[in-house]
């Protein structure tokens, strides 16, 4: 890998820790129903034309910051097909911050395209 490419994959790293949360927040308001990790990650390729294909594995740790901050409740239910899955929901207090921080993400986004316009 050349010092560009290791500077991409850096910027991306750093970019996808705070828009990961965002993300996941926002899936889980749209959804209606209590979702576990296989399926927030597919509605999150679907959705977010893969803004987190191949790092499925990076969600649990992100979904379990988000209910310790008390964003998302989780529960466990028996699986028929495999281990039990635990799924989540966004709390009231999470639909809140998803408002804030979507707000926050479009000013940051409508002001780094003036910056980048006509680079």
């Amino acid at each position: 890998m050349n010092g560009v490419e290791t500077q991409l994959k850096k910027f991306q790293k750093e970019l996808s820790a705070g828009t990961v949360s965002l993300a996941l927040l926002a899936v889980l308001a749209r959804a209606g129903e209590p979702l576990y990790g296989y399926l927030i990650a597919k509605r999150l390729e679907q959705v977010g034309e893969g803004v987190l294909s191949g790092k499925q594995s990076a969600l649990y740790p992100v979904l379990r910051n988000l209910e310790g901050a008390g964003l998302l409740d989780s529960h466990v239910e028996p699986s028929v097909s495999g281990p039990p899955r635990r799924y989540y929901r966004i709390t009231a207090a999470g639909r809140e911050v998803l408002a804030q921080w979507a707000a926050a993400w479009r000013a940051t986004r409508d002001s780094v395209d003036s910056v980048l316009e006509g680079t």
